[in-house]
């Protein structure tokens, strides 16, 4: 939020925007109580990105820039994502005991299946953090050759089981723990992803970016594979439940292959 002020008063003395425009910038940023210099801000935002977006982008950039100039070293961003890394692996590993308990209870191929990805998600983890403390390239590109083959196996499980189970019309049972469990893992992943990428951009470092969005979409599925229990549970739409395991599948073919063609 303070790089959006610095960049709003910069902005209110650029010469080439409309001197109302600049006032309204002026006012946003006063420290007034009440909606009124927040309302001026918005306003004032609105016009600058439709109107002069490439000037915005300019001293936004700047002020990033200095920003993460100012902000913390090297090492403490890079303690940082281990950080993250250490807490996605943490929640996985303790999410693979959860979800196997809740898939055998409710003999639900969306609940296995996700449980897989976070099997994966922990080998993605461990390059990520093996990359952050230093270790050579050539074992990075083994595991991630790896996590790609992986990813590839969990799609074609994923794929036989969720045909079988339409085919037989096979009815998975209620499960109100794997409902929760997926739920919160939507919202941890989604914090952890932002931190991942805000991290991964000041210590530019693409290898902690890429693993944030493969976190993204690991709360994506989270959020899929929940609806599907939730529309089963409320509705008796039983074949929701490996149409989850077919997002799952598109997935897992789309990363994996990402995988092996990177190295």
């Amino acid at each position: 939020m303070r790089v959006y002020v610095r960049v709003a008063k910069r902005l209110a003395t650029e010469p080439h925007l409309p001197r109302p425009l600049r006032w309204l910038l002026v006012f946003a940023v006063l420290p007034i109580p009440g909606p009124v210099d927040e309302l001026a801000l918005v306003l004032a935002a609105t016009t600058i990105a439709i109107f002069y977006r490439p000037q915005f982008r300019a001293v936004l950039d700047e002020e990033r820039l200095r920003a993460d100039s100012n902000g913390p070293r090297p090492s403490e961003l890079t303690r940082r994502g281990i950080a993250l890394e250490g807490i996605t692996l943490g929640w996985n590993v303790f999410g693979i005991v959860v979800l196997a308990i809740a898939a055998l209870a409710a003999r639900s191929v969306a609940l296995a299946g996700f449980g897989l990805d976070s099997l994966i998600e922990i080998g993605a983890s461990l390059v990520v953090i093996w990359e952050l403390s230093g270790t050579g390239a050539r074992r990075q590109a083994v595991a991630l050759r790896l996590i790609g083959a992986a990813f590839l196996v969990l799609a074609c499980y994923l794929g036989a089981q969720s045909t079988y189970v339409l085919v037989a019309r096979y009815h998975p049972h209620h499960s109100g723990l794997g409902i929760g469990w997926t739920a919160a893992t939507a919202v941890v992943m989604f914090g952890l992803a932002a931190g991942k990428e805000n991290t991964g951009r000041r210590l530019g470092n693409p290898v902690l970016r890429t693993e944030g969005r493969v976190t993204l979409v690991d709360g994506l599925l989270a959020m899929a594979v929940c609806l599907g229990l939730a529309l089963n549970a409320a509705m008796g739409w039983w074949w929701a439940d490996p149409l989850a395991g077919y997002v799952i599948l598109v997935y897992g073919v789309k990363e994996g292959w990402a995988a092996i063609r990177s190295n």
